[in-house]
C-alpha cells in the first residue's frame, strides 16, 4: 500500500491482476484503488479475440474499449458482470454509477492517454484522476500559469529554475485536474479558484480553495509506467493506495 506520503511510486509498485478478474473487495474509507491499463497488453476483445492489438483503433473504437473495461472493473466491484454496469453522467460531464448500483456508495474516475488508461475507485468520497506523458514539454509554461492558474501558483511556477517549469507545470496541471474531476466541476473557470504545491520535490497538497475546505482532500502522484505519471484527488483527510496493473490471461 502507498501512502500519501510515498509520492512519484513507480511502476514496480502496480501489482499485476490478470482476467478474469473475481469478485473485489470495495476499497476501504481513505484508500483508493488505482488500475492502469495497457490496451495493447489487454488485448481487444471486442473485435472477438482477446488477444487482438489494440492499436490502431479510431476515436469511437477506442472510446468503446475504455468503457468496455472500466464496466469490467466496476462490475467486479459490485458483484455483477460489466455488461451490467450502468454509467451516466451529471451536467458537470462526471461520470457516475446508476441503475441498480446509484446508491452502492462507489465512486470512479478515469484518465486516458493514447493507448491506456488510469482508473480510480474509492468508496464514501469523490476521487479524481489524471493521467499525463512523462516529461512532456510544455510551450511557455509562466505565461499559461499566470492564464489559468491561481496567482500564488504562478508566483510559485515562475519562482523555479528555467530548467524545472516543465515538471512543475506539468505536476500542478494534473493535480489541478484530478480536483476538479472529483469535485464533479467542468474545467472552464475553475483551476484558479483553488491551489495546489507546485514545487515538484515537494508532497502534493490542495493549499487553497474559494469554496471549499483545503483540509478536506489529499493528493498523491505516481508513475504507472515508465512513460507515464498520474495523479490522485480524494475528498478525505488520509489517502492511501492500492495500485494494480489489469493484464489480459498468461500475460507475464
Amino acid at each position: 500500500m502507498i501512502s500519501q506520503k510515498e509520492n512519484g511510486a513507480g511502476p514496480s509498485v502496480f501489482k499485476r491482476r490478470a482476467l478474469p478478474l473475481g469478485k473485489l473487495a470495495i476499497p476501504p474509507p481513505g484508500t483508493v484503488h488505482l488500475w492502469f491499463l495497457d490496451f495493447d497488453r489487454l488485448g481487444n476483445p471486442l473485435q472477438g479475440d482477446e488477444q487482438a492489438p489494440a492499436s490502431g483503433l479510431n476515436a469511437r473504437q477506442a472510446r468503446a474499449l475504455r468503457r468496455f473495461y472500466l464496466r469490467l472493473l466496476l462490475g467486479a466491484y459490485l458483484g455483477v458482470p460489466g455488461k451490467d454496469v450502468e454509467i451516466a453522467r451529471r451536467v458537470s460531464g462526471k461520470p457516475v454509477l446508476a441503475g441498480a448500483a446509484a446508491g452502492s456508495g462507489l465512486d470512479f474516475s478515469n484518465a486516458n492517454s493514447p493507448g491506456c488508461c488510469l482508473v480510480g475507485i474509492a468508496a464514501g468520497a469523490p476521487v479524481g484522476v489524471d493521467l499525463e506523458v512523462a516529461g512532456r514539454r510544455v510551450q511557455d509554461p509562466l505565461s499559461l500559469s499566470r492564464r489559468y492558474f491561481s496567482a500564488a501558483e504562478a508566483r510559485e511556477i515562475a519562482a523555479l529554475a528555467p530548467e524545472r517549469l516543465d515538471e512543475a507545470f506539468l505536476r500542478a496541471w494534473a493535480c489541478k485536474e484530478a480536483v476538479v474531476k472529483a469535485a464533479g466541476h467542468g474545467i472552464a473557470n475553475r483551476l484558479n479558484r483553488f491551489s495546489v504545491s507546485c514545487v515538484p520535490s515537494e508532497p502534493p497538497a490542495v493549499r487553497s480553495m474559494d469554496d471549499d475546505d483545503p483540509g478536506a482532500w489529499r493528493l498523491a502522484m505516481v508513475q504507472p509506467s515508465e512513460r507515464h505519471v498520474g495523479s490522485i484527488a480524494l475528498r478525505q483527510t488520509a489517502l492511501s493506495l492500492e495500485a494494480f496493473r489489469l493484464d489480459a490471461p498468461g500475460k507475464r
